[in-house]
């Protein structure tokens, strides 16, 4: 049974990169909630919009259509509720300044997707311990 307590919010334009994220979760025994935002405009409705409630962690994607990643990651942090919410970016992007402007914007960790599955996996697996399992995260207010 999922734990909907503590969701992650996939902000993923890519359906292949969707797919192999969720299922690297699932491989690994993350069985927490997923929800999927396919765009910057979704991913904001779902933390700010009617309704909306605050996951545990966000992986953002960076290059999303109607608003861009480095945008969601501003909005994320200008407001006081979710201020604290861990982000990690996980993109496709080697882009310095990408890694620089998500950094000076406060993300929590910045991960490049690898191009094969199996890294990909072994990566959304490592990552899925951290952020849900050894990280302690603020209180969900």
């Amino acid at each position: 049974m999922p734990d909907t307590s503590r969701s992650i919010l996939l902000v993923e334009d890519d359906p292949d990169h969707e797919l192999l994220t969720i299922r690297a979760l699932k491989k690994s025994n993350i069985v927490n909630e997923v929800r999927v935002a396919r765009d910057g405009e979704e991913a904001l409705d779902a933390l700010f919009g009617p309704g909306a409630t605050r996951p545990q962690l966000v992986l953002l994607d960076l290059k999303l259509p109607k608003v861009e990643g480095l945008e969601v990651l501003r909005r994320i942090r200008e407001d006081e509720n979710t201020r604290m919410l861990p982000v990690v970016v996980l993109t496709s992007s080697d882009e310095e300044r990408d890694v620089v402007r998500s950094y000076k914007l406060g993300v929590n960790s910045y991960i490049r997707k690898p191009v094969n599955f199996t890294d990909f996996a072994e990566a959304t697996r490592q990552l899925g311990m951290y952020w849900l399992v050894l990280n302690e995260c603020p209180p969900l207010s």
